[in-house]
């Protein structure tokens, strides 16, 4: 690697990494046992390497990191090249995503704190909002244990169901959080995510407020962007809802 003489490896891509980790925290979109985020960069001479959180991210660090504590790692190897950290257990989940889609460079998992709803109760998130539409069906997966090779393949799995253009997705994790996957320049992809988590958790507050409505007979299903998506039956039959007819035209703002 050639790096400014004095200059830690990629400094500019982990200090904005630090940054956001701080703004997670800030937004309650993690919690004290965090999470972990990863972006795929390469040196000049095209050698491939991820810029990912230590472990601890949260509960040791609190969120506060500064550069150095954000890792410089050799995908091949698991060799930490830059970085005072030490190494997260989840990076085999990173890294088969990464291997599954080669298009994606941003991977993103966090303890969010609404979505951790549905997230636990094994149904698939109603996306109702404008702002989320672009990431279509948001579906809760099969429980498989945190940390896990089991969890590892499996995300592989679904990340090579898809289609390789398709790099901007959410899962939510059984019992475990919320995944986002992007795709792009690093740190355009790292800010699409963090963007995500948080419009996702807003989505979560409303799709919750409007099943209640529906269960109490104020509502007749689920209701954004002036149009009827489905219904709280479709959502207990498996079906991860959005508006299909708008959602290919979303950009964000």
């Amino acid at each position: 690697m050639k790096f400014p003489k004095g200059r830690i490896p990629f400094e500019f891509e982990r200090e904005d990494l630090a940054k956001v980790v701080k703004i997670l925290m800030e937004r309650r979109d993690t919690n004290i046992v965090g999470g972990n985020i990863s972006i795929r960069v390469y040196d000049e001479e095209g050698k491939e390497y991820l810029v990912m959180t230590p472990t601890m991210m949260s509960e040791a660090y609190l969120g506060h990191l500064n550069a150095d504590q954000i890792l410089v790692i050799d995908p091949k190897t698991r060799k930490i090249i830059s970085g005072t950290g030490k190494l997260t257990r989840e990076i085999n989940m990173h890294e088969a995503i990464y291997t599954a889609n080669s298009n994606i460079t941003c991977v993103f998992h966090a303890h969010a704190d609404q979505a951790m709803f549905w997230a636990t109760t094994g149904l698939n998130m109603p996306n109702i909002t404008e702002a989320t539409q672009k990431l279509k069906g948001i579906k809760t997966l099969e429980w498989h244990p945190m940390c896990s090779e089991d969890l590892a393949q499996f995300m592989k799995k679904q990340i090579e169901k898809l289609p390789q253009e398709q790099i901007r997705n959410a899962f939510l994790l059984n019992s475990h959080g919320v995944l986002f996957t992007n795709g792009g320049n690093p740190l355009t992809a790292l800010h699409g995510s963090l963007a995500d988590v948080d419009t996702v958790e807003w989505n979560a507050k409303v799709a919750y407020k409007q099943t209640v409505l529906q269960m109490n007979g104020f509502l007749d299903g689920y209701y954004g962007e002036g149009t009827k998506i489905g219904t709280w039956k479709d959502v207990q039959d498996g079906k991860a809802i959005y508006n299909e007819s708008l959602a290919e035209n979303k950009n964000g703002d």
